[in-house]
């Protein structure tokens, strides 16, 4: 059974394209780019479920039209709409060590000065030039390398030395 920590969310499924069972992915990562995986997970009912590609076009920057194993349908393609997408966490971290933004939500941020734990990170603002890591209770940490100390992929944890008064803001 797949589990939640071992995935991390890429990306959501969205209208079919065509007859023949392909659908609109949307995705806020680069995983294409970096790995040769051929299969996804969706969130199917609550339920983490592999679906094997038989193939995938860009039709943007972060748009790919996909065609899944046995959804040969446009109706069962449409039962598809709306489920999220995810990646295997361990096929993310054979990528020649780089982890991509949203490999790092639900890591634990650590201040390298205290040791003492920070948040968890829930989500990625890339809305502006400087990216964020947003904690589970709001906090926001730049993703910047002057920050970042180090992040262990099998431990699950970011550890950023901050400026004082960061978290005070």
């Amino acid at each position: 059974m797949i589990k939640y920590d071992d995935v991390y969310k890429i990306g959501r499924i969205g209208r079919p394209h065509g007859v023949k069972g392909e659908v609109t992915l949307r995705f806020a990562d680069d995983v294409f780019d970096r790995t040769g995986s051929d299969y996804v997970i969706l969130a199917v009912d609550g339920i983490l479920v592999p679906f094997f590609m038989e193939e995938y076009r860009f039709s943007g920057s972060e748009t790919a039209l996909v065609k899944f194993c046995g959804v040969d349908t446009k109706d069962r393609a449409s039962a598809l709409t709306g489920c999220d997408v995810y990646f295997p966490r361990n096929l993310a971290d054979d990528t020649d060590g780089e982890l991509s933004l949203a490999a790092l939500v639900g890591f634990d941020i650590v201040d390298a000065g205290t040791g003492k734990a920070i948040g968890r990170v829930e989500a990625i603002d890339d809305s502006t030039a400087n990216v964020l890591l947003v904690t589970e209770d709001g906090k926001m940490i730049p993703a910047a390398d002057e920050i970042i100390t180090d992040i262990d992929p099998k431990g699950k944890t970011i550890t950023a030395r901050l400026p004082e008064g960061l978290l005070d803001i």
